[in-house]
């Protein structure tokens, strides 16, 4: 009997509440593995709101989790379910499965005729005093039981993670967390950043001149803010800083902190809510720079964008970022995440040159085809060991 050359492949994801980086990594890997199915906790086609569609004529396959009143509404403090629903699914018939996960415990599956790929955006940021998008310990109530949970869930989290046979982290900062967590190697593969492989395209066209107008074009333009308008991703900074120095900005992205953010605005700041991806990158084209005060980014795949299409980044220095932006050529570190710091930080930025060309330089490294060839190989890698 012939050994099989390809492998049969199966897809889990932690959950589908809202389309960010982790599910832009999915959409990547089921275009590579179309045929897969897609095994996840649940699937919120409402939180999702248009971006349901982007996986309507997928296989997705719910755990009974999905069945549970309320899930929707308290999938964060049953995540509790969560390790036992992954546990239970049934992946006797794949040779290789790739866990996608961050906040919920997909790499809890069992492949008993197979081996477990695990890409790790992070390990739980709840779980290990990161923050998270919402201020739970800035209310008694929810502190003490969050911490209660946390207690009983971080033991099944490094459970978990010794049923993986091979890590893939995202980042060297996801590397060294998944180290210090669970106490396990890993490989890097960066992700996927679609935008890198657009504005390639793009900026190849333009002739010399078209090139300069482009830039000048930059250099006149006006900041931009794209994130989750979440307490982890400090809006308020960027709001502020525009506020106190008169500078045009863009916000865009949606969340809880939206009103108290229109509060703190000033005339030139505009609140653009959710856009498309080709208004996304008609905005990254015409910006001067990238506000990004995030604190202890996994990866952040924002700025790479930025960079993609020649945009100069404003940084808090910690996380991913520490690794995608080289300082003072395509971008500036804030040493503080305060609205001092960055604030000294645009100054700074103002008064420098800024080359196009080793900006986009800097984002080639992130194209999807990268990624595609070296998740392929570990993919092949695993399944040779079978």
């Amino acid at each position: 009997m012939s050994k099989k050359t390809q492998p049969k492949i199966a897809l889990v994801h932690d959950y589908f509440f809202e389309f960010g980086g982790a599910e832009r990594v999915m959409e990547e890997l089921h275009s590579m593995y179309p045929k897969a199915p897609v095994y996840t906790a649940f699937f919120d086609k409402k939180s999702l709101a248009k971006d349901w569609q982007r996986f309507k004529n997928w296989d997705l396959r719910e755990t009974w989790m999905a069945r549970l009143p309320f899930i929707h509404q308290l999938f964060s403090p049953f995540r509790v379910f969560a390790f036992a629903a992954f546990r239970d699914l049934d992946l006797a018939a794949y040779d290789v499965v790739i866990t996608s996960t961050n906040a919920y415990f997909a790499k809890a599956v069992k492949v008993p005729q197979g081996k477990q790929l695990c890409y790790c955006h992070t390990p739980p940021r709840v779980l290990y005093g990161y923050t998270t998008k919402s201020n739970w310990r800035g209310n008694p109530i929810t502190r003490v039981f969050g911490q209660i949970l946390n207690h009983f869930t971080r033991p099944l989290d490094f459970e978990a993670a010794q049923n993986v046979d091979v890590f893939v982290a995202n980042s060297q900062e996801t590397a060294r967390r998944i180290k210090k967590f669970y106490h396990r190697d890993s490989e890097v593969i960066f992700p996927p950043v679609v935008a890198v492989d657009r504005a390639e395209k793009y900026l190849q066209k333009l002739s010399t001149q078209a090139r300069k107008d482009y830039q000048e074009q930059k250099q006149n333009g006006y900041y931009l803010y794209v994130n989750r308008l979440v307490l982890a991703k400090h809006p308020e900074i960027a709001v502020q800083v525009a506020a106190e120095l008169q500078l045009p900005l863009k916000v865009v992205g949606s969340g809880p902190m939206l009103a108290g953010l229109k509060a703190l605005s000033g005339e030139k700041t505009e609140f653009l809510g959710q856009v498309s991806d080709e208004n996304l990158l008609e905005l990254y084209r015409g910006a001067k720079a990238l506000l990004y005060p995030v604190e202890d980014e996994d990866f952040g795949m924002v700025p790479v964008e930025a960079m993609a299409w020649g945009t100069p980044v404003i940084a808090h220095f910690s996380g991913g970022p520490k690794e995608t932006i080289i300082d003072g050529k395509t971008g500036i570190f804030s040493q503080e995440l305060t609205v001092a710091g960055f604030r000294a930080a645009v100054q700074k930025f103002s008064a420098m040159e800024w080359d196009l060309a080793k900006i986009t330089r800097q984002a080639h490294q992130y194209s999807c085809q990268a990624f595609d060839q070296k998740i392929q190989r570990a993919v092949q890698r695993l399944f040779d060991q079978n």
